[in-house]
């Protein structure tokens, strides 16, 4: 036990001190001040979540044949989605909505002052996603699978910057691996009681979560047929996994509809979430089907836009796909398909 002691005293970088016992994070939220701006680690790490997340989605979209195109075109949108859809929900859940940032409206999109509730995202990102797979007539569960890669892989980078940020703040604790937030500008140091006080690392356990969630997903990716089946993965999973971190944040407990469980928001949330998608499974298990082998899944069974002539366009009409000649039959190699 000594030699470990020992062996984790010597992990001192400053910015970052091991042992013993505890993790001990000095590390100022400001990389450095532009004039009247300042740049945030926070920030910095939403920019390398989405290029990250945009990185594993490409390659999963273009192997369903979603052209560059439609990414860019539909990145976009889900950029403001999400950082608009995460900040509100965030913004609305706290005690002191109305008393400031109602007062200060200013303050309401300022993500850069950290403080976001995916579950916001999601929300809000999911509609944005049907309604471009529609303006691209591409099937709108291919798409989303691809942006729930995107997410479980730029997750992990959010929550490094909710480490460094120190806004995800577990209870009190003594485990060894506890974390223990010094540097004055910290989120956990505008609180007394949770400035140099060792605490559970909730903000360490999402991000450990959301690295074995996304290597499931990338399992899964290379494996799954069926369109919708990585969205149902990631949303079942991100709920679960919520509703049981929420136990060691220390956030307010709150009531739902007079029901008081002792549980905060987001678990209330996870469980509205989960009772959802026991219809929405039913539906994509039900109307989804396994894409056949030599087939395009992002337009796999989608119509095509119809051409001036009335015509299906760029592809054959049904007129021509069921003629074929004697001699075409005669030259065509049998095809057998596994489903």
């Amino acid at each position: 036990m000594g030699s470990i002691s020992l062996f984790a005293s010597v992990i001192d970088w400053g910015w970052l001190r091991i042992g013993p016992p505890y993790i001990y994070i000095n590390i100022d939220p400001i990389i450095v001040h532009l004039g009247p701006f300042a740049l945030h680690w926070y920030g910095l790490m939403y920019v390398v979540a989405i290029l990250m997340g945009l990185f594993v989605a490409q390659r999963y979209a273009e192997r369903k044949g979603i052209t560059q195109a439609i990414i860019y075109r539909t990145l976009w949108w889900c950029i403001a989605a999400g950082l608009i859809g995460g900040r509100l929900y965030f913004v609305v859940q706290q005690p002191n909505f109305v008393s400031y940032y109602l007062v200060h409206p200013q303050h309401i999109l300022a993500t850069w002052e950290g403080g976001m509730a995916f579950f916001g995202a999601i929300f809000l990102i999911m509609p944005v996603l049907i309604w471009r797979a529609r303006a691209e007539r591409i099937n709108a569960l291919v798409l989303i699978d691809a942006g729930v890669l995107l997410a479980a892989a730029g997750q992990i980078f959010g929550r490094i910057g909710n480490l460094i940020n120190g806004d995800i703040i577990g209870y009190p604790s003594t485990l060894p691996w506890s974390t223990v937030y010094q540097h004055h500008s910290s989120w956990a140091c505008q609180i007394a009681s949770t400035c140099n006080v060792p605490v559970q690392p909730a903000a360490g356990y999402e991000l450990l979560t959301n690295v074995v969630l996304l290597a499931l997903m990338l399992y899964l990716a290379r494996r799954v047929r069926r369109p919708g089946i990585l969205m149902l993965v990631y949303l079942y999973s991100y709920a679960l996994t919520q509703f049981l971190l929420f136990f060691v944040r220390d956030n307010l407990i709150v009531s739902f509809f007079g029901l008081n469980w002792g549980l905060k928001q987001a678990q209330w949330t996870s469980i509205v979430v989960l009772i959802a998608l026991i219809p929405i499974t039913y539906l994509v298990l039900r109307s989804s089907k396994p894409v056949p082998d030599g087939e395009v899944a992002a337009t796999y069974g989608i119509p095509r836009k119809p051409t001036a002539e009335g015509e299906i366009g760029s592809e054959k009409s049904a007129a021509q796909v069921s003629v074929t000649t004697e001699s075409e039959v005669s030259d065509t190699p049998f095809v057998t398909e596994e489903m």
